[in-house]
């Protein structure tokens, strides 16, 4: 009987992974200025989405708006030890670090990142630590939970997104010069080096853990598959244009790719660690470029908004952008 249930039960899920997927849900945000990146703890059931100057918390099961972090200017993304009660936000115009408390949401200290414009960051697992990805010092800077500097990792290029594979190593897309950083996380050096071509211009990053792949998005409107273990790129698949996010689910055996430009979200099946197709372009939203997948529903979120007609163009800003529509900002459930 016992069979049984576990057979059902995976059957389930690979019917899920090729069912059509399809925005479910429209959350309400508003407001206005630009945003990057979001963040959920599946556990808590908030998604942290980075908005202006400030962090934007979410309920996503009741789909509202619960909380607020204000004064985080230049906010670019968010990371969580739930364990520890703790929550991280890098404030890229100061470069500076926020740390929160995950319960109260009330500000515990801000610390001075070693690099300026801290971007991405994330909490390895693994050594308790915290890693900014600052994009114009190009280097990450490491802390512990509380503030306090471990270490300054040179790069030798400008950071994008990092993952970790929970054993001791983390992972970092160099943009510029289109690599993949490894990092020694117990050494905190840059371990190994690897060009990603024909991946150009690479951003987001995903991992499969149990079979060692990374999912790495690229400007060039391609996701490619690289082994962790030796840094091979063993596949690419077409995504879509202005991919700028990657998640992958563990449960579903399913990479993703967040496309802004085309207004779409990838999904590519993983049937083997070498074998790789796309079963959907899911129709999201113009501006819907950055993601987060939540765990414990397996549904993607994206934050997305409503824009008008770019101002004429002038000598002094020849390339204007469109407005933002008020009071359009949201939040768009995906799901199949």
């Amino acid at each position: 009987m016992k069979r049984a249930l576990i057979a059902l039960l995976s059957l389930a899920v690979a019917v899920s992974a090729f069912a059509a997927w399809s925005v479910v849900r429209h959350i309400p945000i508003a407001g206005t200025g630009g945003w990057d990146y979001t963040a959920i703890d599946s556990v808590a059931r908030r998604e942290y989405v980075s908005h202006g100057n400030s962090v934007e918390v979410v309920d996503v099961d009741a789909g509202k708006v619960v909380g607020l972090i204000p004064d985080t200017p230049g906010v670019h993304g968010i990371a969580i030890d739930h364990d520890g009660g703790r929550g991280f936000i890098s404030d890229g115009r100061v470069g500076m670090m926020t740390i929160f408390n995950l319960k109260t949401l009330n500000r515990i200290t801000d610390v001075k990142t070693t690099g300026d414009n801290p971007d991405a960051i994330m909490f390895d697992p693994a050594s308790k630590h915290v890693f900014t990805f600052n994009g114009r010092g190009k280097n990450a800077t490491v802390f512990n939970t509380h503030g306090k500097v471990i270490a300054t990792i040179d790069l030798g290029g400008k950071p994008e997104f990092g993952v970790s594979d929970a054993q001791g190593h983390v992972f970092v897309n160099i943009e510029d010069t289109s690599e993949l950083a490894m990092i020694d996380a117990k050494k905190n050096v840059v371990a190994k080096r690897w060009k990603l071509t024909p991946c150009e211009s690479p951003s987001g990053l995903a991992i499969d853990r149990k079979h060692h792949r990374l999912f790495t998005v690229c400007e060039n409107e391609i996701m490619a598959v690289v082994d962790a273990t030796n840094g091979k790129v063993v596949t690419t698949v077409p995504t879509g244009k202005g991919t700028d996010a990657a998640a992958f689910d563990d449960a579903r055996q399913l990479a993703f790719a967040s496309n802004g430009q085309s207004g779409t979200l990838t999904v590519v099946h993983e049937s083997a660690p070498d074998k790789y197709d796309v079963v959907d372009n899911v129709a999201t939203q113009r501006s819907a470029r950055t993601m987060a997948l939540d765990t414990k529903t397996h549904h993607i979120f994206l934050p997305a908004a409503q824009f008008g007609e770019a101002p004429p163009k002038t000598e002094k800003n020849p390339r204007p952008r469109p407005p933002m529509v008020p009071g359009s900002f949201e939040l768009l459930e995906v799901a199949p």
